[in-house]
């Protein structure tokens, strides 16, 4: 990933939140970068050439990919590198494994990110090893140099967080929050994982602030490390093809590129924040 002289937020847009008609157009890079994104996302591996289009724009680009066996990491990864990726996030196991085989699994990601010197980000997702709080933890304790991509909303709707004390559970996921480098970014509530949050103010949708606080906390702890890459928050509002896009009366919910972009303001709001914590 790009070495910044200090710490900084890119804003990239995922592009598995266009629709598919749209996402594989390289018109969708200039609308990205004129909405002031900084990158783009990949949901897999494009001809190089859709590569090379968003680079030429300046746009940065990751990709995300999935691990089922140990040895799939280092393959992945090298594709990764071969791809110019700057970043990888990547779904690891299916959440059924004992410890021993998510121990091999933690193992072989660390080394392949070792070894071909790219960032893979393990994502905090629903069916896979970091699907539950009480492992994540564990696991990270067990291996420190994990790092972590937090789509916070697999664990705030499905392990409903705000069910015996949210705060706590944020401290209870410290050891998690230290590791994060990358937020796959939407909004759910205790119900639903992906919902309307209108302009991100209003006081009847407390779930907004919960998130906006774990990402303080996340930016936070990403300010106290050595600046040696950029956080990148990548949008990912997905559609209801996948049944995350809540359709009503044939209508989806809202308009998820409007919701992207909203979701963009307050990471920069959240992102300044923990910079003024940090410096006071």
């Amino acid at each position: 990933m790009t070495h910044p002289a200090k710490h900084s937020l890119g804003c990239y847009m995922n592009l598995g939140s266009l629709d598919a008609s749209v996402r594989t157009s390289d018109a969708s890079f200039h609308a990205v970068r004129e909405a002031g994104y900084d990158g783009v996302q990949f949901g897999d591996f494009p001809p190089q050439d859709r590569v090379q289009a968003a680079q030429a724009l300046g746009l940065g680009v990751c990709g995300s990919g999935r691990i089922n066996a140990p040895t799939e990491a280092s393959p992945l990864a090298q594709k990764s590198v071969d791809s110019g990726f700057e970043c990888l996030t990547v779904h690891v196991g299916w959440g059924m494994e004992d410890d021993p085989e998510v121990f091999q699994l933690a193992s072989s990601v660390i080394e392949a990110s070792q070894k071909h010197r790219i960032p893979l980000y393990v994502e905090t997702h629903r069916a896979t090893i970091l699907q539950d709080i009480w492992r994540s933890v564990q696991l990270v304790k067990r291996f420190p140099e994990l790092q972590i991509n937090c789509d916070f909303s697999h664990w705030y709707t499905g392990l409903e967080m705000v069910y015996g004390g949210f705060e706590k559970k944020v401290e209870f996921i410290r050891p998690v929050i230290d590791r994060m480098g990358f937020i796959h970014a939407r909004i759910g509530n205790p119900g639903c994982i992906q919902v309307d949050i209108g302009d991100g103010e209003s006081p009847d949708r407390p779930y907004v602030g919960h998130f906006c606080h774990l990402w303080t906390q996340v930016f936070s702890a990403y300010l106290k490390k050595p600046p040696t890459h950029r956080f990148c928050f990548a949008t990912e509002l997905l559609g209801p093809e996948i049944y995350y896009a809540r359709v009503f009366d044939g209508k989806e919910e809202s308009n998820r590129w409007e919701q992207a972009l909203v979701l963009v303001k307050l990471a920069k709001e959240c992102f300044r924040k923990a910079q003024s914590q940090a410096l006071s």
